[in-house]
């Protein structure tokens, strides 16, 4: 729909401005048949003569191809100015097991659109992080893919506006503020972790366990809305309360996830939901070393679905969508670029998926 021009200019001017972002928004797109001078004479208020000289301009700047007899069609070529060749910086806590998937959704969905990657990461330091970003701006990157520590900090939220006002765009990856409510104006793409462990408490109750713990790693970037997925989770659904235990990555891997399973034990937990993979998979060893099984008599449900299929007995696992948020992530900065103040504020979450395999007792779909 054509919105009505402004007083400001001429008026085919500021028709054919108007086309011009419609086009380049995507409202219509290579090859795609515009509307009819006489639909938009009607749709605008502007004479058959402003409709046709705004169409005229269209044209002469490649941006619209007419076919005799059949009307006016976007062309294939993109405009001049639209060919510029981006540099985007990327920030990324590491390039290890979570992110690689992020980022070659990232780098396809650049390299697709003739843009061009620059790297940095912070090693989960979140005192090299502004150095970093600075790197990046000092490289002349026209915007910003960044994954930054967003828990752990004494203030988020300003931490997060700061990072908006940024000289050039800023699109957030796997971070958000939590319960920011309306006042967040930060553009992200991430998982819906809180989604992704409701669902997983979920699952295990249908299969009739009451009393489903949760086991993690203490100060991870996701654990926050983790938490609060399983405790909504478990207050919903009626469930035993109090079954939540965490403990630093290094005390996990000291005792091969030993203090960990005589908690679960403590907990009489029949089942638990488990951060990340590798701290299941030590927890799988533990039980077997108990005389347990899984999934006789505990059943796992591990976050992350890295390595979950590797285990002695294959995890079900929560899965992000990584490689979409990837892509999707740098989809919406490119349109930012594009479109600038007329691009809609994108905060997007995606449910990550349970891949089901033996650990939880399920039985996994054909």
């Amino acid at each position: 729909m054509i919105r009505d021009a402004d007083s400001k200019g001429l008026k085919f001017e500021a028709l054919a401005d108007e086309l011009r972002r419609g086009i380049r928004a995507g409202t219509w797109t290579a090859g795609e048949k515009l509307p009819t001078e006489q639909q938009l004479t009607d749709e605008t208020g502007y004479s058959l003569t402003t409709v046709r000289r705004a169409f005229d301009d269209l044209v002469a700047e490649g941006v619209v191809v007419r076919r005799q007899g059949a009307g006016s069609f976007v062309a294939h070529v993109r405009p001049r100015e639209e060919r510029v060749r981006r540099r985007i910086g990327v920030l990324l806590p590491d390039t290890q097991l979570y992110y690689p998937r992020v980022l070659q959704g990232i780098d396809e969905s650049l390299s697709a659109a003739g843009a061009t990657l620059q790297l940095v990461t912070y090693r989960y330091d979140w005192t090299k992080e502004d150095a970093a970003i600075e790197s990046l701006l000092d490289a002349g990157v026209d915007g910003l893919l960044l994954s930054p520590t967003m828990t752990e900090i004494d203030d988020p939220r300003g931490r997060a506006e700061e990072l908006m006002r940024l000289p050039v765009p800023v699109v957030m990856v796997e971070r958000s503020l939590m319960d920011a409510g309306p006042r967040d104006r930060t553009e992200h793409v991430c998982s819906d972790h809180r989604g992704g462990a409701y669902d997983a408490v979920q699952h295990l109750a249908a299969l009739g366990h009451e009393r489903i713990a949760l086991l993690m790693r203490e100060r991870t970037p996701t654990g926050p809305a983790i938490l609060s997925g399983y405790r909504h989770a478990i207050q919903e659904l009626g469930l035993a309360a109090g079954l939540e235990y965490a403990l630093p990555k290094s005390a996990w891997e000291a005792d091969s996830a030993q203090g960990a399973f005589e908690q679960l034990r403590a907990l009489e937990a029949t089942a638990a939901l488990v951060f990340g993979d590798r701290e299941a998979t030590l927890l799988q060893g533990a039980i077997r070393r108990g005389g347990l099984t899984v999934p006789g008599d505990i059943a796992l449900v591990s976050y992350d679905d890295e390595v979950a299929d590797l285990a002695e007995v294959p995890l079900s696992a929560v899965a992000p969508p990584k490689y979409r948020i990837g892509r999707m992530a740098a989809d919406v900065l490119l349109r930012r670029l594009i479109e600038g103040d007329d691009c809609p504020l994108h905060q997007i979450r995606l449910r990550p998926r349970i891949v089901i395999r033996r650990s939880c007792g399920a039985t996994a779909p054909e």
